[in-house]
Protein backbone atom coordinates (compact mmCIF):
# COMPACT_ATOMS: atom_id res chain seq x y z
CA UNK A 1 0.00 0.00 0.00
CA UNK A 2 1.48 3.29 -1.26
CA UNK A 3 1.41 6.06 1.41
CA UNK A 4 -1.17 8.22 -0.27
CA UNK A 5 -3.69 5.44 -0.37
CA UNK A 6 -6.00 5.05 2.91
CA UNK A 7 -6.80 1.24 3.98
CA UNK A 8 -10.29 -0.32 2.86
CA UNK A 9 -11.79 -1.66 6.17
CA UNK A 10 -14.17 -4.42 6.21
CA UNK A 11 -17.12 -2.32 7.07
CA UNK A 12 -18.37 1.31 7.10
CA UNK A 13 -22.22 2.42 7.51
CA UNK A 14 -23.51 4.87 4.98
CA UNK A 15 -25.03 7.73 6.72
CA UNK A 16 -26.16 10.97 4.12
CA UNK A 17 -27.55 14.23 4.93
CA UNK A 18 -31.07 12.82 5.29
CA UNK A 19 -30.28 11.35 8.69
CA UNK A 20 -28.19 13.77 10.02
CA UNK A 21 -30.91 16.27 9.70
CA UNK A 22 -33.52 14.05 10.82
CA UNK A 23 -31.25 13.12 14.14
CA UNK A 24 -31.11 17.18 14.80
CA UNK A 25 -34.60 17.50 14.21
CA UNK A 26 -34.88 14.88 17.07
CA UNK A 27 -32.95 16.47 18.91
CA UNK A 28 -34.68 20.12 18.88
CA UNK A 29 -37.63 18.21 19.46
CA UNK A 30 -37.56 17.52 23.11
CA UNK A 31 -38.39 14.05 22.37
CA UNK A 32 -35.46 11.41 22.64
CA UNK A 33 -36.48 8.45 23.46
CA UNK A 34 -39.33 6.08 22.35
CA UNK A 35 -41.88 8.47 21.29
CA UNK A 36 -43.11 9.56 17.35
CA UNK A 37 -40.22 8.53 15.28
CA UNK A 38 -39.84 5.23 16.87
CA UNK A 39 -43.78 4.55 15.80
CA UNK A 40 -43.16 6.18 12.26
CA UNK A 41 -40.15 4.02 11.90
CA UNK A 42 -42.08 0.54 13.08
CA UNK A 43 -44.59 1.07 10.63
CA UNK A 44 -42.74 2.02 7.89
CA UNK A 45 -40.64 -1.00 7.93
CA UNK A 46 -43.69 -3.38 8.94
CA UNK A 47 -44.85 -2.16 5.32
CA UNK A 48 -41.59 -2.58 3.95
CA UNK A 49 -41.45 -6.54 4.85
CA UNK A 50 -45.09 -6.93 4.68
CA UNK A 51 -45.45 -8.15 8.33
CA UNK A 52 -48.39 -6.95 10.44
CA UNK A 53 -46.58 -6.35 13.40
CA UNK A 54 -42.55 -4.51 13.73
CA UNK A 55 -41.43 -3.85 17.52
CA UNK A 56 -38.37 -1.80 17.44
CA UNK A 57 -35.80 -2.84 19.70
CA UNK A 58 -32.47 -1.29 21.10
CA UNK A 59 -30.19 -4.10 19.68
CA UNK A 60 -30.88 -7.70 17.56
CA UNK A 61 -29.93 -9.41 20.54
CA UNK A 62 -32.68 -7.81 22.66
CA UNK A 63 -35.06 -9.28 20.43
CA UNK A 64 -33.92 -12.75 19.98
CA UNK A 65 -34.66 -12.34 24.18
CA UNK A 66 -38.04 -11.24 23.87
CA UNK A 67 -39.19 -13.85 20.60
CA UNK A 68 -37.53 -16.56 22.97
CA UNK A 69 -39.30 -15.21 26.25
CA UNK A 70 -42.93 -14.66 24.07
CA UNK A 71 -42.53 -18.43 22.55
CA UNK A 72 -42.47 -19.74 26.06
CA UNK A 73 -39.07 -21.05 26.15
CA UNK A 74 -38.11 -21.39 29.29
CA UNK A 75 -35.13 -23.68 32.11
CA UNK A 76 -35.22 -27.12 30.58
CA UNK A 77 -35.84 -26.03 27.46
CA UNK A 78 -33.78 -26.68 24.32
CA UNK A 79 -33.28 -24.67 21.23
CA UNK A 80 -32.17 -25.53 17.74
CA UNK A 81 -29.82 -23.65 16.17
CA UNK A 82 -26.20 -23.31 14.58
CA UNK A 83 -22.77 -23.21 16.35
CA UNK A 84 -21.50 -20.91 13.23
CA UNK A 85 -22.90 -17.92 14.11
CA UNK A 86 -22.43 -14.50 16.56
CA UNK A 87 -22.43 -15.63 20.23
CA UNK A 88 -25.54 -13.42 20.64
CA UNK A 89 -27.78 -16.15 18.53
CA UNK A 90 -27.11 -18.79 21.91
CA UNK A 91 -26.66 -16.57 24.72
CA UNK A 92 -30.12 -15.33 24.58
CA UNK A 93 -31.48 -19.12 24.77
CA UNK A 94 -29.33 -19.20 28.12
CA UNK A 95 -30.49 -15.83 29.18
CA UNK A 96 -34.15 -17.97 29.92
CA UNK A 97 -32.58 -20.64 31.36
CA UNK A 98 -32.45 -22.89 28.39
CA UNK A 99 -30.06 -25.09 26.70
CA UNK A 100 -28.73 -24.24 22.49
CA UNK A 101 -28.97 -27.90 20.68
CA UNK A 102 -26.69 -27.01 18.15
CA UNK A 103 -26.58 -28.91 14.22
CA UNK A 104 -23.75 -28.76 12.29
CA UNK A 105 -23.80 -26.68 9.00
CA UNK A 106 -24.06 -27.25 5.32
CA UNK A 107 -20.54 -27.00 4.00
CA UNK A 108 -22.04 -25.81 0.66
CA UNK A 109 -24.33 -23.20 2.07
CA UNK A 110 -22.69 -22.43 5.50
CA UNK A 111 -26.59 -22.21 6.71
CA UNK A 112 -27.93 -24.71 9.50
CA UNK A 113 -28.36 -28.19 7.85
CA UNK A 114 -32.32 -29.15 7.52
CA UNK A 115 -31.98 -32.53 7.80
CA UNK A 116 -30.15 -32.02 10.54
CA UNK A 117 -32.49 -30.18 11.78
CA UNK A 118 -35.18 -32.59 11.63
CA UNK A 119 -32.83 -35.23 13.31
CA UNK A 120 -32.24 -32.95 15.94
CA UNK A 121 -36.19 -31.59 16.49
CA UNK A 122 -37.12 -35.84 16.33
CA UNK A 123 -34.73 -37.08 18.84
CA UNK A 124 -34.88 -34.72 21.49
CA UNK A 125 -38.35 -34.14 23.19
CA UNK A 126 -37.10 -31.28 24.83
CA UNK A 127 -36.89 -28.72 22.36
CA UNK A 128 -39.11 -25.75 22.41
CA UNK A 129 -37.87 -23.75 19.14
CA UNK A 130 -36.04 -23.51 16.14
CA UNK A 131 -33.36 -20.74 15.47
CA UNK A 132 -32.17 -20.49 12.03
CA UNK A 133 -29.50 -17.97 11.16
CA UNK A 134 -29.89 -16.70 7.63
CA UNK A 135 -25.79 -16.07 7.64
CA UNK A 136 -24.21 -13.42 5.07
CA UNK A 137 -27.71 -12.59 3.09
CA UNK A 138 -28.03 -15.56 2.51
CA UNK A 139 -31.39 -17.60 3.18
CA UNK A 140 -31.44 -20.66 4.70
CA UNK A 141 -33.38 -23.58 2.94
CA UNK A 142 -36.60 -22.69 4.99
CA UNK A 143 -39.21 -25.01 3.79
CA UNK A 144 -37.96 -28.01 5.31
CA UNK A 145 -36.85 -26.26 8.54
CA UNK A 146 -40.54 -25.27 8.95
CA UNK A 147 -41.70 -28.62 7.84
CA UNK A 148 -40.06 -30.48 10.48
CA UNK A 149 -41.04 -27.78 13.42
CA UNK A 150 -44.63 -27.76 12.06
CA UNK A 151 -44.55 -31.96 12.36
CA UNK A 152 -43.83 -31.64 16.21
CA UNK A 153 -45.66 -28.79 17.20
CA UNK A 154 -43.02 -26.73 17.06
CA UNK A 155 -42.30 -22.63 16.54
CA UNK A 156 -39.60 -21.65 14.37
CA UNK A 157 -37.53 -18.08 15.01
CA UNK A 158 -35.44 -16.14 12.42
CA UNK A 159 -32.08 -14.65 13.56
CA UNK A 160 -31.86 -12.42 10.28
CA UNK A 161 -29.39 -10.13 11.72
CA UNK A 162 -27.89 -10.60 8.11
CA UNK A 163 -30.77 -10.59 5.98
CA UNK A 164 -32.51 -7.59 5.29
CA UNK A 165 -33.93 -7.20 2.77
CA UNK A 166 -33.48 -10.61 1.64
CA UNK A 167 -36.01 -13.17 -0.31
CA UNK A 168 -36.50 -16.76 0.38
CA UNK A 169 -38.73 -18.36 -2.83
CA UNK A 170 -40.32 -15.06 -3.56
CA UNK A 171 -41.14 -14.49 -0.22
CA UNK A 172 -39.67 -11.76 2.16
CA UNK A 173 -37.62 -13.01 4.64
CA UNK A 174 -40.06 -11.62 7.76
CA UNK A 175 -43.37 -13.00 6.84
CA UNK A 176 -42.40 -16.95 6.46
CA UNK A 177 -41.89 -17.72 10.31
CA UNK A 178 -43.13 -16.80 13.84
CA UNK A 179 -40.74 -14.61 14.49
CA UNK A 180 -38.10 -12.40 12.44
CA UNK A 181 -35.55 -10.79 14.13
CA UNK A 182 -33.50 -8.43 12.27
CA UNK A 183 -30.08 -6.42 13.48
CA UNK A 184 -29.24 -2.29 12.48
CA UNK A 185 -25.52 -2.86 13.83
CA UNK A 186 -23.12 -0.14 12.42
CA UNK A 187 -22.29 -2.81 9.75
CA UNK A 188 -24.95 -3.89 8.46
CA UNK A 189 -27.06 -3.40 5.47
CA UNK A 190 -28.80 -0.48 6.80
CA UNK A 191 -28.26 0.28 10.55
CA UNK A 192 -29.44 2.89 13.61
CA UNK A 193 -25.85 3.07 14.98
CA UNK A 194 -27.42 -0.34 17.52
CA UNK A 195 -30.78 -1.52 17.36
CA UNK A 196 -33.54 -3.98 15.65
CA UNK A 197 -36.51 -5.12 14.98
CA UNK A 198 -38.67 -8.10 15.48
CA UNK A 199 -41.74 -8.79 12.96
CA UNK A 200 -44.38 -11.24 13.52
CA UNK A 201 -48.04 -11.80 12.25
CA UNK A 202 -49.14 -13.28 15.36
CA UNK A 203 -51.21 -10.84 17.83
CA UNK A 204 -50.88 -12.24 20.87
CA UNK A 205 -46.91 -12.66 20.61
CA UNK A 206 -46.54 -9.67 19.46
CA UNK A 207 -48.67 -8.34 22.25
CA UNK A 208 -46.29 -9.77 24.99
CA UNK A 209 -42.95 -8.54 22.95
CA UNK A 210 -44.73 -5.26 23.29
CA UNK A 211 -45.69 -5.61 26.97
CA UNK A 212 -41.95 -7.02 28.09
CA UNK A 213 -39.81 -4.63 26.08
CA UNK A 214 -40.38 -2.20 28.49
CA UNK A 215 -40.11 -3.19 31.98
CA UNK A 216 -43.16 -5.36 31.49
CA UNK A 217 -45.87 -1.94 31.72
CA UNK A 218 -49.00 -2.32 30.00
CA UNK A 219 -49.29 1.13 28.31
CA UNK A 220 -46.71 2.33 25.68
CA UNK A 221 -44.27 5.64 27.45
CA UNK A 222 -45.56 7.20 23.83
CA UNK A 223 -49.38 6.65 25.36
CA UNK A 224 -48.94 7.54 28.23
CA UNK A 225 -48.52 10.48 27.50
CA UNK A 226 -50.69 11.09 24.26
CA UNK A 227 -53.84 9.68 25.69
CA UNK A 228 -56.75 10.75 27.91
CA UNK A 229 -55.77 8.80 30.90
CA UNK A 230 -53.58 10.71 33.81
CA UNK A 231 -49.72 10.95 32.65
CA UNK A 232 -48.60 9.55 35.61
CA UNK A 233 -50.69 6.50 35.68
CA UNK A 234 -49.59 3.00 34.28
CA UNK A 235 -49.60 -0.68 35.48
CA UNK A 236 -46.46 -3.44 36.10
CA UNK A 237 -48.19 -6.74 34.81
CA UNK A 238 -44.74 -8.79 34.28
CA UNK A 239 -41.07 -8.08 34.99
CA UNK A 240 -40.15 -7.13 31.54
CA UNK A 241 -37.00 -5.73 30.38
CA UNK A 242 -35.72 -2.51 28.91
CA UNK A 243 -35.44 -2.90 25.35
CA UNK A 244 -37.16 -0.24 23.81
CA UNK A 245 -35.42 2.10 20.57
CA UNK A 246 -35.07 5.77 21.37
CA UNK A 247 -36.01 8.29 18.59
CA UNK A 248 -32.60 9.30 17.97
CA UNK A 249 -32.11 5.91 16.81
CA UNK A 250 -35.52 5.54 15.03
CA UNK A 251 -34.56 9.25 12.85
CA UNK A 252 -31.73 7.37 11.29
CA UNK A 253 -33.40 4.08 10.50
CA UNK A 254 -36.36 6.12 8.89
CA UNK A 255 -33.89 7.14 6.26
CA UNK A 256 -31.87 4.18 6.10
CA UNK A 257 -35.02 2.23 5.13
CA UNK A 258 -36.26 4.40 2.36
CA UNK A 259 -32.33 4.16 0.70
CA UNK A 260 -32.04 -0.06 1.19
CA UNK A 261 -33.33 -1.09 -1.64
CA UNK A 262 -30.22 0.67 -3.35
CA UNK A 263 -28.75 0.05 -0.83
CA UNK A 264 -28.80 -3.82 -1.65
CA UNK A 265 -28.27 -3.25 -5.47
CA UNK A 266 -25.09 -1.48 -4.99
CA UNK A 267 -23.68 -4.47 -2.60
CA UNK A 268 -25.09 -7.10 -5.42
CA UNK A 269 -23.16 -5.23 -7.76
CA UNK A 270 -19.89 -5.15 -5.73
CA UNK A 271 -20.33 -9.00 -4.98
CA UNK A 272 -20.76 -9.61 -8.54
CA UNK A 273 -17.74 -8.18 -9.63
CA UNK A 274 -15.69 -9.75 -7.05
CA UNK A 275 -17.35 -13.23 -8.04
CA UNK A 276 -16.39 -12.20 -11.89
CA UNK A 277 -12.88 -11.01 -10.67
CA UNK A 278 -12.72 -14.40 -8.50
CA UNK A 279 -13.74 -17.07 -10.55
CA UNK A 280 -10.69 -18.85 -11.52
CA UNK A 281 -8.39 -18.43 -8.19
CA UNK A 282 -8.24 -21.07 -5.51
CA UNK A 283 -11.39 -20.08 -3.60
CA UNK A 284 -15.32 -21.44 -3.42
CA UNK A 285 -17.02 -18.04 -4.11
CA UNK A 286 -20.18 -17.29 -1.69
CA UNK A 287 -23.23 -19.80 -2.01
CA UNK A 288 -26.30 -18.33 -3.84
CA UNK A 289 -29.45 -20.64 -3.61
CA UNK A 290 -31.62 -19.23 -6.39
CA UNK A 291 -30.35 -16.17 -8.00
CA UNK A 292 -34.12 -15.13 -8.52
CA UNK A 293 -34.51 -14.85 -4.95
CA UNK A 294 -32.61 -11.41 -3.63
CA UNK A 295 -29.51 -11.84 -1.73
CA UNK A 296 -28.96 -8.92 0.70
CA UNK A 297 -25.06 -9.25 0.08
CA UNK A 298 -24.61 -8.33 4.22
CA UNK A 299 -21.07 -9.79 3.99
CA UNK A 300 -18.87 -11.05 0.73
CA UNK A 301 -17.47 -14.11 2.48
CA UNK A 302 -14.99 -16.48 0.43
CA UNK A 303 -13.71 -20.08 1.46
CA UNK A 304 -10.07 -20.67 0.46
CA UNK A 305 -8.88 -23.42 -1.22
CA UNK A 306 -6.27 -24.42 1.29
CA UNK A 307 -4.96 -27.42 -0.39
CA UNK A 308 -4.02 -25.40 -3.82
CA UNK A 309 -2.28 -22.56 -0.72
CA UNK A 310 0.42 -22.86 0.58
CA UNK A 311 -0.59 -20.33 3.74
CA UNK A 312 -3.43 -20.45 5.87
CA UNK A 313 -6.42 -18.11 6.15
CA UNK A 314 -4.77 -15.94 8.98
CA UNK A 315 -1.27 -15.48 6.96
CA UNK A 316 -4.19 -14.49 4.00
CA UNK A 317 -5.57 -11.66 6.15
CA UNK A 318 -2.63 -10.76 7.35
CA UNK A 319 -1.17 -9.91 3.38
CA UNK A 320 -4.32 -8.67 2.74
CA UNK A 321 -3.72 -6.65 5.54
CA UNK A 322 -0.42 -5.36 4.53
CA UNK A 323 -1.52 -4.66 0.79
CA UNK A 324 -4.39 -1.58 2.57
CA UNK A 325 -7.65 -4.41 2.80
CA UNK A 326 -8.96 -5.22 6.00
CA UNK A 327 -11.11 -8.58 6.53
CA UNK A 328 -12.81 -10.45 9.14
CA UNK A 329 -13.65 -13.95 9.81
CA UNK A 330 -17.30 -15.04 10.18
CA UNK A 331 -17.75 -17.10 12.59
CA UNK A 332 -15.58 -19.06 15.37
CA UNK A 333 -18.00 -21.68 15.91
CA UNK A 334 -19.09 -21.54 19.05
CA UNK A 335 -18.49 -24.80 20.43
CA UNK A 336 -14.82 -24.24 20.21
CA UNK A 337 -15.46 -20.78 22.52
CA UNK A 338 -14.41 -21.23 25.92
CA UNK A 339 -17.93 -20.90 27.72
CA UNK A 340 -20.27 -23.00 25.20
CA UNK A 341 -17.35 -25.43 25.38
CA UNK A 342 -16.53 -25.51 29.05
CA UNK A 343 -20.70 -25.56 29.73
CA UNK A 344 -21.16 -28.46 27.48
CA UNK A 345 -18.19 -30.79 26.85
CA UNK A 346 -18.00 -30.13 23.08
CA UNK A 347 -14.95 -31.67 21.86
CA UNK A 348 -12.99 -31.18 18.31
CA UNK A 349 -14.96 -32.66 15.39
CA UNK A 350 -18.32 -32.63 16.84
CA UNK A 351 -19.43 -30.50 14.17
CA UNK A 352 -17.27 -30.93 11.39
CA UNK A 353 -18.24 -28.60 8.77
CA UNK A 354 -18.70 -25.95 11.14
CA UNK A 355 -14.81 -26.98 12.09
CA UNK A 356 -13.66 -27.15 8.26
CA UNK A 357 -15.57 -23.73 7.49
CA UNK A 358 -13.76 -21.76 9.82
CA UNK A 359 -10.45 -22.59 8.81
CA UNK A 360 -11.20 -21.18 5.13
CA UNK A 361 -13.67 -18.44 5.80
CA UNK A 362 -12.60 -14.84 5.17
CA UNK A 363 -14.91 -11.89 4.86
CA UNK A 364 -13.48 -9.10 3.02
CA UNK A 365 -14.56 -5.64 2.30
CA UNK A 366 -18.48 -5.16 1.10
CA UNK A 367 -20.20 -2.10 1.79
CA UNK A 368 -22.52 0.87 -0.19
CA UNK A 369 -19.49 3.68 0.26
CA UNK A 370 -17.13 1.83 -1.38
CA UNK A 371 -16.27 3.45 -4.62
CA UNK A 372 -15.21 1.37 -7.85
CA UNK A 373 -11.53 1.96 -7.17
CA UNK A 374 -11.87 0.69 -4.06
CA UNK A 375 -13.90 -2.25 -5.26
CA UNK A 376 -10.77 -2.64 -7.99
CA UNK A 377 -8.11 -2.69 -4.97
CA UNK A 378 -9.77 -5.51 -3.32
CA UNK A 379 -9.62 -7.28 -6.36
CA UNK A 380 -6.42 -6.67 -6.87
CA UNK A 381 -5.31 -7.52 -3.58
CA UNK A 382 -7.33 -10.71 -3.53
CA UNK A 383 -5.32 -11.42 -6.79
CA UNK A 384 -1.93 -10.67 -6.28
CA UNK A 385 -1.87 -12.12 -3.13
CA UNK A 386 -3.90 -15.62 -3.77
CA UNK A 387 -0.81 -15.43 -6.97
CA UNK A 388 1.81 -15.43 -4.70
CA UNK A 389 0.50 -18.10 -2.43
CA UNK A 390 -0.86 -20.77 -4.65
CA UNK A 391 0.94 -24.13 -5.24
Amino acid sequence: MSADEKFIPFALPDIGEEEINEVVACLRSGWLTTGPKTIQFQKDFASYVGAPHAIAVNSATSGLHLALEALGVGPGDKVVTTPFTFTATAEVIRYLGADPLFVDIDPCTLNIDPDLVGRAVSRNPEVKAVMPVHLAGQACDLDPIMAAARRHGLPVLEDAAHALPTTYKGRMIGTISDITVFSFYATKTMTTGEGGMVVTARDDLARRMELMRFHGINREVWDRYTSDKPKWFYEVVEPGYKYNMSDIMAAIGIHQLRKLDGFQARRAAIAARYNEAFADLPVTLPHVADPADRHAWHMYVLQLDLDRLNIGRDEFIIRLAALGVGANVHYTPLHTQPYWRDRYGFQPGDFPAAEEAYRRVVSIPLYTGMTDADVERVVDAVKVTLTEVSR
